[in-house]
C-alpha cells in the first residue's frame, strides 16, 4: 500500500502558490527619480570633462576655463584646487628638510676660515654667488660623514642636497654623490 500512495500523482504536486502582486505601479514610481539622477550625473559628467585637458574633448568643445599657452597661470594647477594645494605643502615640505640638512651641516661641519675655502668653489652647476660664500669663512662637512649623520634624520639626503644646490646653499663637486664611493668629497655649505 505504500507504493500506492507515493506513485500517486496528487501527492506528487507542488502545493498552490499564491498570487503575485502586480508590482508595475510600484515599479513605475521608483524608475522615474533614477532616471532623473543618472541624466544630472551624465551632465555634471559631461561639464567636468569639458573642463578637463586630458579628456577626448566631450562634444567637440575645446576644454573652457582652462588658461591657454601663453596665458598667466597656463601649466598651474587651478586655483584654489586640492592639485594646488597638495603643491603648496610639498613645496613647503621639502623647504623644511633643505632648512634640517642646513642645520646638520652647520652642527657637524667644520667653520672654515677666511679664504680658506677659496678652491671650493666656482664652477660647480648651481654655482650662485660663489665669490660671496668664499669671503664669509663657510662651513665643510664630508658627505660621508653627513650621510652617516643625517641617515636618522632622512633617507632623501642626495634629493635634499641636490635641491639645496639649485637653491644656490650647498656646493659639492660632481653630479651626483654616491654612498661610498664619494664620502670624501667635500659639500661647503654657502650661508
Amino acid at each position: 500500500m505504500d507504493q500506492e500512495e507515493t506513485s500517486d500523482p496528487a501527492a506528487a504536486a507542488p502545493p498552490p502558490q499564491a498570487p503575485v502582486p502586480d508590482d508595475r505601479v510600484t515599479c513605475r514610481g521608483t524608475v522615474g527619480p533614477l532616471k532623473e539622477n543618472w541624466q544630472q550625473w551624465s551632465s555634471d559628467h559631461q561639464a567636468s570633462q569639458k573642463q578637463n585637458p586630458f579628456s577626448q574633448q566631450v562634444c567637440g568643445a575645446p576644454p573652457t576655463g582652462l588658461p591657454q599657452r601663453g596665458q598667466r597661470g597656463y601649466g598651474r594647477p587651478l586655483e584654489g584646487s586640492m592639485t594646488e594645494r597638495r603643491g603648496r605643502d610639498a613645496h613647503t615640505h621639502v623647504g623644511r628638510e633643505v632648512e634640517e640638512l642646513c642645520a646638520a651641516i652647520r652642527a657637524i661641519g667644520r667653520r672654515g676660515e677666511e679664504g680658506a675655502d677659496a678652491g671650493l668653489g666656482g664652477t660647480g652647476a648651481g654655482d650662485r654667488g660663489g665669490a660671496a660664500a668664499r669671503g664669509t669663512g663657510s662651513v665643510t662637512v664630508e658627505f660621508g660623514r653627513l650621510f652617516e649623520h643625517y641617515v636618522t634624520i632622512s633617507n632623501k639626503l642626495v634629493g635634499v642636497l641636490l635641491r639645496a644646490r639649485r637653491q644656490g646653499l650647498v656646493h659639492f663637486d660632481g653630479e651626483m654623490l654616491w654612498q661610498g664611493q664619494d664620502d670624501r668629497v667635500v659639500i661647503t655649505l654657502r650661508q
